[in-house]
This record gives structure tokens, sequence and C-alpha cells, in this order.
């Protein structure tokens, strides 16, 4: 599994006019819906179901909200850079501007596993959300993250 099976091109935005964790995750919503077929009422009651058992910012201005769904048939991924960092109710309280949003089906369990740690693992290297935070073209974004790891495990 590598990020680029997980991440479409079209699936990675940047956001100016989000304001609140909320409306950061009904933004996720509407990147998703149309990825996974599903409605984004659908994917926004989820995303803030699995809010409600703990925080999915895992701090240094990242976060990771994830979700199982009925109707996917593989773990798929939506990419989110802010122009003004949101309050995410990070482990470390500081606001998240790079998001990182999973989506798989009801029924998987390692595959949803092996890409949650995937994404963690690669967000959590300083370097690449530097180069990350430094540019505000949707397409660099998606070749960042998806030769990110393939480059680290040359």
């Amino acid at each position: 599994m590598d990020l680029a099976s997980l991440l479409s091109p079209t699936a990675v935005r940047i956001i100016a006019d989000v304001t609140s964790k909320k409306r950061l995750i009904q933004a996720v919503a509407d990147v998703a819906a149309p990825l996974t077929g599903l409605s984004t009422t659908d994917i926004t009651s989820a995303l803030l179901e699995r809010e409600s058992l703990g925080p999915t910012g895992f701090g240094k201005g990242v976060a990771l909200p994830h979700a199982r769904l009925s109707g996917l048939t593989g773990v798929q991924g939506a990419f989110i850079k802010l122009d003004r960092p949101v309050d995410f109710d990070a482990v470390d309280r500081q606001p998240v501007d790079l998001i990182f949003a999973l989506f798989a089906p009801e029924e998987s369990g390692t595959e949803h596993l092996k890409a949650l740690a995937l994404v963690s693992r690669t967000l959590r290297d300083p370097v690449l959300c530097e180069k990350l935070r430094a540019n505000s073209d949707a397409a660099t974004l998606h070749t960042l993250l998806t030769e990110a790891r393939a480059t680290q495990a040359a």
C-alpha cells in the first residue's frame, strides 16, 4: 500500500475560508463525496462520530480524521491544506492546517489500520510538512505526498 493508491489528484484541495473544526469536517466531506459516491451528510456524520471518540489532530498542525463507511470497496483519502490553521482539539493544542482524511469500508480491518499508519508516518516527517506548507498548488501537493514514502523507501 502506498499513498498514490489512496489519494487521487482530485482529492487534494487548498481551502481558504474554513474557520472551525465543524466547518473543516464539512469541507472534508465535500471533497470526499464525489470520490466515494456517498453523501456529504453521511460522511460528515461518520467523521463527527469518530471525532467524538477522541480528537484525530495528532500534533504539529496535522490532523488525520477518518471514518468507516458502508458502500466503499477500498480505503480512499483526501488531503486538505488550509490557508489559515483552525483549532481541531489536537493533542498538542496547536491549530491544524494539514489534514489527511481517510475513508474505509465498514468491514475493513487491517487495510484501514495500515492506511492510518502509513499516513501518520508520512505526515510526521517535518521536512515533508514544511514543503507542503510552502506550496499552494494542488498538483504539487499531490506529488509531494505520493512520492514522499517512495523516496524514503529507496
